[in-house]
């Protein structure tokens, strides 16, 4: 990372299923790729450029990037001075939490824009990660709550149920169960059209159709998503990298820094500290 830039991904115990960045970037550019989580992120100097689905948004100082779960974008600097932001990762489970208690959405809430102009909602996401910072619990989770029901209430929506809108598509959710099943050494295009009984391009026009990308693409994205699972277990990247099928600890490093902004280890530090945050605490209640 270069010297203008730097990056924390971290989480805080008292903030169950939502992940923390705060971060600048300069030269940074995030490749192709997809959360489960929603981003909720907070600009505060400069300007992000992304695309998100067939669009290219900008996102300056008082505005938002808001992306839903699974939805595929980018990122990158939109000015040479690059970007600083502060950003939320709710999971699907927390949103859906907090706009059944404020909001009258049914279904799937989410966001209907990918960018919002709002600067008392980027006060209050830099409100969420300095209390977290400085282990203030209570007033994180408040402020996580109040920012997310009022971006949901200016620009929430019912999510449509994803369809699969290709050709074959018992075919694609085969495929991709498939290479899940055999991430560590997955088939070529070929191999697996074959063993769905169908033809190459026929399959990835359907992948790219469901998935918004094509297979190779969806593999690297879900060998970090697995990755990041294994590194919050608490095991080594070098290992986690031979788990998913990278073919060693820098190949992970290089697509993990791509998709979530800061090196494996740095990611790994970050939950061992707050897995010792917890022990220490247990002890301290149970003494």
């Amino acid at each position: 990372m270069g010297a203008r830039e730097r990056a924390r991904h971290w989480r805080h115990p008292g903030l169950p299923g939502v992940d923390l960045l705060d971060a600048r970037y300069v030269s940074k550019t995030f490749s192709r790729h997809t959360h489960e989580s929603f981003v909720i992120a907070a600009i505060t100097s400069g300007v992000e450029e992304f695309h998100h689905r067939d669009s290219l948004e900008r996102a300056g100082p008082g505005h938002l990037a808001l992306v839903n779960p699974d939805t595929v974008h980018t990122g990158q600097a939109g000015v040479p001075e690059g970007w600083t932001y502060n950003v939320i990762y709710p999971s699907a489970a927390v949103v859906g939490e907090i706009a059944a208690e404020t909001t009258s959405i049914r279904g799937n809430p989410g966001f209907s824009v990918a960018v919002a102009h709002d600067p008392h909602a980027v006060r209050l996401i830099t409100q969420v990660l300095r209390a977290a910072d400085g282990e203030n619990a209570l007033a994180a989770d408040t402020m996580l709550r109040l920012v997310v029901a009022r971006l949901l209430r200016s620009s929430g929506t019912a999510l449509p149920s994803r369809s699969l809108r290709a050709v074959a598509p018992r075919d694609v959710a085969r495929a991709r169960e498939l290479l899940e099943s055999r991430m560590a050494a997955p088939p070529s295009l070929r191999e697996l059209a074959a063993e769905l009984g169908t033809g190459p391009f026929a399959l990835l026009r359907a992948f790219r159709g469901a998935y918004g990308m094509p297979p190779h693409v969806w593999l690297t994205d879900a060998r970090v998503r697995r990755a990041r699972r294994l590194l919050d277990a608490g095991v080594a990247p070098a290992d986690a990298a031979v788990a998913v099928g990278f073919t060693d600890q820098p190949h992970l490093n290089r697509h993990f820094t791509r998709i979530i902004g800061v090196p494996p280890g740095a990611y790994r530090r970050e939950r061992k500290n707050v897995q010792d945050t917890r022990k220490a605490a247990d002890l301290a209640s149970a003494g």
